[in-house]
């Protein structure tokens, strides 16, 4: 594990690391949060959260930055490593009374330099669509009835001495009809221009259309499908009008939830510990997997969407396989819970080669280990190619990273030896003891199967993963409890397909999510779930959740302390990092042989500013 020495040294802040592709270094002149800089009073406030969206104009500096703080919400020009920050002149500033943003998502799809949609969900359960460029609010969801509460808040007042006398939107708490809850992730449908989906801490989802109209009284549902430990209903009207569709997902909050990159299935991780993935055009369950303990508070999906990984209360990443649905990885470098994952699709690693014998020196070694400067455009591409390749040989290493509220960025690499342990490779390896092991009883995958007692080959060891047993070959699919009411998946088929359109998924440079509070509320008939629920404390050494010794441990390439208080927030783009702590400043970390266009600071002394 790549951690720091003891004592003083533990607990410095670290401003640069070093991996095998060069030196990352924070920019302290590109760091964004509120205009006067003070650091934020974090105590029982919903965690920081940053989104971002490229409008493409002409001027080449078309990347946009909102981030929430307390009850504040601010949108500015993201100038990243190649000016300073200006902190006196956001586009757009916002402060809300009653209530507090907890995440938001820009629509990247219908996204001009003259508008942008971006929707921001609330500690109230409201959701609310506005335009930042125009500073317009277009819509309130799950208000108390159809007519939009505002109050105007004067911001001089609130914001006490900061200069500004503009006012500002406040959404005023008041009952909810569609759920009471904190919204504790928010996002646009992949593909869609006006379907969104929103997440809530009490363990149910509901998607939106921008264009329907939510009800003046409480919404009826009717059972569309359910399965293990999830249920769907449909909005029971006479016209359309929103949520078309409630998802009732496992038990206690739903923290997070992410679209795979070709928008056709759906991550959800919840309190309860479960990752369930879902087909969700078709509403059905394709695979789950359990935490070691405690519930999932993060979830990402790899650029290629081969692989998902989660984080959580258990301070560990898991990496599951989509196409096996098993657990092939852990990762243990934190000390407290992890609190976001992130794949970085620019330093993923894609190469060919013809096949070669390795004669197990250590120059073969790193060459092995060698990353690419592959962009994101590129990658997807690769990967697919890799996956269908079967004359030349294509290595692949996957790279990934988590923060937590242990205050450490840690990132890790993916590699062959781990992804395939059991593939024939003919690589001796004099530099490291490997642990003999059994493979694990196997699921039924179609693949062959291999029975407890024969011995299987190891994974190999890199310089980022620790010896141990091979990978359990379970790969067995969750079961899936069809109860579906045809002619509703027929209009759930409606609903939701005829605004999609047949567009790539754009890249996603976010990361939002919250910890939610267990709530298990159980009154209502309309949250009926099956009654085969699996028992958490039976999952220990199954293939829902492998014991530590049944899968390969990765170690971290780096595991630095860079914030005083937790961590909420980890974006890879194609120049940076960007990393985003409780206290509400949100860094930008340069990648190698990028920290050298950085211009002269042109930090505002001037707090608060005027809205330009």
């Amino acid at each position: 594990m790549a951690t720091e020495g003891g004592g003083k040294e533990m607990n410095e802040i670290k401003t640069q690391f070093t991996t095998r592709e060069g030196l990352y270094k924070l920019l302290p002149h590109s760091e964004y949060s509120r205009p006067n800089r003070v650091p934020f009073n974090s105590q029982g406030s919903n965690p920081v959260r940053v989104s971002f969206v490229n409008l493409n104009d002409q001027s080449g500096n078309g990347d946009r930055l909102c981030f929430n703080v307390g009850r504040e919400l601010y949108f500015y020009i993201y100038k990243g490593v190649r000016k300073a920050a200006d902190l006196s002149k956001p586009i757009d500033k916002r402060i809300y009374k009653g209530t507090q943003p907890t995440c938001h998502d820009f629509n990247h799809l219908t996204a001009t330099a003259e508008s942008v949609s971006l929707l921001v969900g609330f500690s109230a359960g409201q959701v609310q669509l506005i335009d930042p460029i125009k500073k317009e609010t277009s819509k309130l969801f799950n208000e108390e009835n159809s007519c939009q509460h505002l109050w105007k808040v004067d911001w001089n007042e609130e914001r006490e001495n900061e200069g500004s006398k503009t006012s500002e939107e406040a959404l005023v708490t008041v009952q909810r009809l569609i759920d009471k809850s904190r919204v504790t992730c928010v996002k646009w449908v992949p593909g869609s221009e006006s379907l969104f989906l929103v997440a809530h801490s009490s363990g149910n989802m509901y998607l939106y259309n921008v264009e329907h109209a939510c009800g003046t009284t409480a919404p009826h549902y009717q059972l569309l499908k359910q399965g293990e430990s999830f249920a769907v209903h449909t909005c029971k009207s006479k016209s359309t009008r929103n949520p078309l569709l409630k998802w009732t997902v496992g038990e206690g909050a739903l923290n997070e939830f992410a679209f795979s990159p070709d928008g056709k299935f759906l991550a959800c991780v919840s309190q309860d510990g479960f990752l369930r993935v879902f087909n969700f055009d078709s509403v059905e369950l394709h695979g789950t997997m359990k935490s070691y303990f405690g519930g999932l508070l993060c979830v990402c999906w790899s650029p290629d969407g081969k692989y998902v990984v989660t984080g959580g209360e258990d301070d560990l990443v898991t990496v599951w396989s989509f196409g096996d649905c098993r657990v092939i990885a852990r990762g243990h470098g934190h000390k407290s819970w992890v609190s976001v994952v992130a794949f970085d699709p620019y330093t993923t690693s894609v190469e060919e080669s013809d096949p070669m014998e390795l004669s197990g020196s250590d120059e073969d070694f790193q060459d092995l280990l060698h990353f690419g400067r592959d962009r994101a455009n590129s990658t997807q591409s690769r990967l697919s190619k890799r996956n269908s390749t079967e004359s030349r040989p294509v290595s692949v290493t996957y790279r990934f990273g988590s923060v937590g509220q242990d205050t450490q960025l840690c990132l890790w690499d993916l590699t062959e030896d781990i992804l395939f342990p059991h593939q024939p490779l003919s690589r001796a390896r004099t530099h490291t003891n490997v642990m003999n092991a059994t493979s694990p009883p196997a699921g039924s995958t179609g693949n062959s199967v291999t029975t407890p007692g024969n011995s299987a080959p190891p994974p190999l060891p890199r310089s980022n993963s620790l010896p141990h047993s091979a990978v359990s070959s379970t790969g067995s699919k969750g079961s899936i409890a069809d109860g579906a009411i045809a002619s509703g998946v027929s209009k759930f088929a409606t609903l939701s397909l005829h605004d999609r359109k047949d567009r790539h998924h754009e890249k996603d440079h976010k990361r939002n999510h919250s910890m939610g509070h267990i709530s298990s509320k159980s009154s209502d008939k309309l949250n009926l779930v099956t009654k085969t629920k699996t028992d958490p404390a039976k999952t220990l050494g199954t293939p829902l959740c492998p014991r530590m010794e049944d899968v390969p441990l990765l170690e971290p390439l780096i595991c630095k302390k860079i914030a005083h208080e937790r961590l909420t927030v980890l974006i890879f783009l194609e120049d940076c990092i960007v990393t985003a702590c409780q206290e509400g400043f949100i860094c930008t970390w340069g990648r190698p042989g990028k920290v050298g266009l950085m211009s002269a600071p042109n930090q505002a002394s001037s707090p608060g500013g005027t809205i330009v």
